[in-house]
């Protein structure tokens, strides 16, 4: 298979990773920014790193279901919603650093995102095989269907 095809059906999975890699350094440095003040056990730095854990511990969900649902199915919904998911995390990591009620919102719609990115990845599982064992190819109307359901991500 040429490279270059390849290429083409990932590249927006790569940028929206490449992406999420920046905003970990983001948070790293904001973690060690409030590390290297002088008083170490303060309620900033406690919510900072905690803020950090958080966003690490989910981290590797969203880029299995990112890059499941963008090979199995379609990449473009799938970098929508990983777009999405980035400035959903941006905002529940600016929320906890001030009060964590702040965060919730941000959290409940990250759990959104990531259940749409899972629900693309099943489907897209689902078609390959109706396509493998019953030659049903219906790939078209579900791209269709994720192309319009990505839009209702913005829906708070």
């Amino acid at each position: 298979m040429d490279s270059r095809i390849v290429v083409e059906n990932i590249y927006l999975l790569v940028i929206v990773t490449l992406i999420s890699v920046l905003q970990n350094a983001f948070f790293a440095l904001k973690v060690e920014k409030e590390c290297n003040r002088k008083n170490v056990q303060t309620s900033a730095f406690e919510r900072v790193s905690c803020a950090n854990r958080n966003c690490m511990d989910a981290y590797s969900t969203f880029l299995a279901v990112m890059w499941c649902a963008g090979v199995c199915l379609n990449q473009a919904p799938a970098a929508f919603a990983g777009i999405i998911y980035l400035v959903v995390r941006q905002k529940y990591f600016v929320g906890y650093m001030g009060q964590t009620s702040q965060s919730t919102p941000g959290y409940l719609f990250g759990k959104r995102v990531l259940f749409f990115l899972l629900l693309m990845s099943v489907v897209g599982i689902f078609n390959y095989l109706l396509v493998h064992y019953y030659g049903s190819d219906y790939k078209g109307y579900v791209e269709t269907i994720t192309n319009a359901a990505s839009a209702l991500l913005l829906i708070p």
